[in-house]
């Protein structure tokens, strides 16, 4: 069972990036995926979620507006579209799949981790 995290990268302020989580080894179309972020010295927090039809998307009050969460057609791939990225974004991005709280890092699968790093 594996959550594999790609996109991140280096983008200056007002710039945009797309994660990309692919799962793999399970179905996780039934699964409620979800993307958390963690900085330097600080703790993981919840960052955007989607139900495992795509018909429900959840957001953190610091992103509403500027990131889009969004499932592929075979349901087993996430997306998040950053938008207005500011310098409070950098961060590292975790993927996650079946949680037992949708806000907190109670998820049963993570993936590894894609940096994100916005310079001002």
């Amino acid at each position: 069972v594996q959550l594999q995290a790609s996109g991140g990268g280096a983008v200056q302020a007002g710039g945009s990036l797309r994660l990309s989580c692919a799962a793999s080894g399970r179905t996780f179309s039934n699964y409620y995926m979800g993307w958390f972020r963690q900085a330097p010295g600080k703790e993981r927090k919840f960052v955007s979620a989607i139900s495992w039809s795509g018909g429900s998307t959840f957001y953190a009050d610091s992103v509403k507006g500027r990131f889009t969460i969004s499932r592929g057609n075979a349901k087993n791939t996430v997306y998040l579209q950053m938008n207005s990225l500011k310098p409070e974004d950098t961060a590292v991005y975790y993927c996650a799949a079946d949680p037992s709280d949708l806000y907190t890092a109670n998820y049963n699968y993570w993936g590894q981790g894609t940096q994100v790093t916005v310079s001002s």
